[in-house]
């Protein structure tokens, strides 16, 4: 599920249960928002739910730079544009920190397309969470 803040994340990780939903932020935000503050975005809604799994991937669009300090920043999720010139030296260092690439945004439902204060934003997000196990829309298990 694509957020842009902690409140949209925490109303997500709320409605999923313990099965939780990946947390995916929104194109680019490696450059604009730093990964730092994408820590804290994420580290607050997994606080307000602790007993939900929650992986995040932070996209760096395709900025090696930003993704190198993603990783130093302690993100273990990041996506990056597999047409980046130095994806590979990207893809060994996350091999090395334990983190997870990808060489592409995975499908998403955007938080901010749904109104989850009312039934009808929870149904949509409860069709999206009741995807078989090899669908990856938003799981990464």
């Amino acid at each position: 599920m694509m957020v842009v803040s902690a409140a949209e994340a925490a109303a997500a990780l709320a409605l999923t249960g313990p099965g939780g939903v990946a947390l995916l932020s929104a194109e680019g935000a490696a450059g604009f928002l730093g990964p730092r503050a994408w820590r804290a975005l994420v580290d607050e809604a997994r606080a307000a739910h602790p007993g939900v799994a929650a992986p995040d991937l932070l996209c760096c669009g395709p900025a090696a730079g930003d993704a190198l300090a993603a990783l130093r920043a302690g993100c273990r999720g990041i996506v990056l544009d597999a047409s980046c010139p130095a994806f590979t030296a990207i893809a060994s260092a996350c091999a090395e920190a334990g983190a997870l690439l990808l060489p592409g945004r995975p499908p998403a439902i955007e938080a901010r397309s749904l109104d989850l204060r009312h039934p009808a934003g929870q149904a949509r997000l409860a069709a999206w969470l009741t995807v078989p196990p090899d669908d990856t829309r938003g799981h990464l298990r």
